[in-house]
């Protein structure tokens, strides 16, 4: 396999030295050729000094001038990525980058995402409760909107073939987090294969979505996204795709 890593960043400098250290001896032993694109998403803290420093020939950093959001880093990262094969994943590795090795088994997919809802998924540190029956009804609702069949679609682990990645993130509208929910809706419009992968979670304390507000604003978002693809959701109905 030869692989893109997209990792977007914001505010990540106790945790972005680790990450590296931990994805680049691992890529190393278990792809043919290999790049990590870190967006630095506007970061007021050390993370771009600190991926600068690195000065690794495999790491590349792409700088957004201010804080634009992490649809928008990934986006920026998978429209630059030179490989064949692209994995975004987060940087906090809520989902340890060894799981990549689970996914070969289905490269007939083009897309092959992390998921903590099947069976076989493990979750090591559990979200509080509340957040757990927020993520259900979310989902739930985001089953109704057309993403039918994804038992979990906000995982930041998802692996792409370039040449369907590049067809879906050019038409990305959203920047926020709700974007998960958009590529999929694309991914299904357009035809793609989607195969989730139970997978290894860990829950980051420090996780920098805001529990209460976030819903509320992804559900907007995923309204909005509705409007902007109806033309290509027409499509996907009279069997174009």
């Amino acid at each position: 396999m030869e692989l893109s890593v997209v990792i977007p960043c914001y505010n990540e400098e106790r945790r972005i030295e680790t990450t590296l250290q931990r994805i680049l001896p691992f890529l190393r032993e278990h792809t043919n050729a290999y790049e990590v694109i870190v967006v630095n998403d506007g970061s007021t803290d050390k993370t771009s000094e600190i991926v600068a420093r690195f000065q690794h020939e495999r790491v590349r950093l792409l700088q957004n001038s201010k804080n634009q959001g992490k649809g928008y880093s990934v986006r920026r990262g998978v429209l630059e990525a030179n490989y064949p094969w692209i994995l975004f994943s987060d940087a906090d590795l809520s989902t340890p980058i060894e799981e990549l090795l689970k996914f070969r088994q289905y490269q007939g997919y083009s897309i092959l995402i992390g998921s903590r809802a099947l069976k076989g998924s493990v979750i090591t540190e559990r979200q509080p409760f509340y957040r757990v029956v927020l993520g259900k009804t979310f989902n739930k609702i985001v089953q109704l909107i057309g993403v039918y069949g994804i038992k979990d679609t906000q995982c930041g682990f998802k692996l792409f073939q370039s040449s369907a990645a590049k067809d879906i993130f050019r038409r990305q509208t959203l920047h926020g987090f709700s974007f998960d929910v958009e590529i999929l809706y694309l991914a299904k419009r357009l035809g793609y294969g989607v195969k989730e992968v139970p997978v290894v979670w860990k829950n980051s304390p420090e996780s920098k979505v805001n529990t209460f507000k976030e819903p509320w604003m992804m559900l907007k978002d995923i309204m909005v996204m509705r409007m902007r693809h109806r033309e290509l959701c027409k499509m996907s109905k009279n069997g174009v795709f």
